[in-house]
């Protein structure tokens, strides 16, 4: 499918994923996901909201937007998130290179 889902099978291989709480909530508001997904996602790991969290999220989208990027609350929320823990976001949405100002890391290919 490509090295994006090889390098998410193996890191669920390892158990080496985190989930954003924001994540996972638009992961199961498919209509048509099935009780083995749900499971299986629920069983993931979520990163725990720190101190300041909702703080630093609105001055994060506050600054993308002011630059004129896009800055959706959900995408905002994710990625505040990664930065919290200092962790990569593995995505095909490009609309989270407005957050790499900021120090958001993508995964990148190879």
């Amino acid at each position: 499918m490509g090295p994006d889902v090889d390098a998410l099978q193996g890191a669920v291989d390892d158990h080496a994923v985190r989930m954003a709480p924001a994540v996972l909530v638009e992961l199961l508001s498919g209509p048509q996901i099935s009780t083995e997904t749900v499971g299986f996602l629920t069983s993931i790991p979520l990163l725990e909201i720190l101190p300041g969290y909702w703080q630093r999220t609105g001055l994060l989208r506050a600054g993308v937007l002011a630059v004129g990027r896009r800055a959706g609350l959900g995408d905002a929320l994710i990625a505040q998130s990664c930065l919290d823990y200092d962790l990569p976001l593995l995505t095909r949405d490009h609309d989270f290179a407005a957050f790499t100002a900021a120090g958001l890391r993508l995964w990148a290919r190879g």
